[in-house]
């Protein structure tokens, strides 16, 4: 399912489900959350800017190897904040995306709130 979002948008999102994730850490204190700049570089890239993603294509727009690249989307799946799918056209190819439920859950909150009063 392909998701337009503005910046403004996806920001409030990545604010959203940050936020989120930090109060569900400070009950489990064994969960790392914390984020490195790459990942929060990537994942600013994924949330931002038109689906789907590639390794490859992160990799050449952020000038980093490929390999940091899979590391820190790793580490972003574990905390469920990006996806990964095979490419349908190209079996060899790993697309990755914002998380459904999380975009779904934090548009509805923007849309019952815009202000977040």
């Amino acid at each position: 399912m392909k998701m337009n979002l503005d910046c403004f948008t996806g920001l409030e999102l990545l604010r959203e489900t940050t936020a989120e994730i930090v109060r569900r850490a400070g009950e489990e204190s064994d969960i790392e959350t914390d984020l490195t700049v790459r990942q929060t570089a990537i994942l600013l890239c994924v949330y931002l800017t038109p689906e789907p993603h590639t390794v490859r294509a992160l990799a050449a727009e952020l000038n980093i190897s490929k390999p940091a690249v899979s590391r820190a989307v790793d580490k972003l799946s574990v905390l469920g904040l990006i996806r990964r799918q095979t490419d349908e056209n190209d079996r060899r190819s790993v697309n990755l995306y914002r998380t459904l439920a999380g975009v779904i859950e934090q548009k509805a909150k923007t849309v019952r709130n815009p202000l977040g009063l």
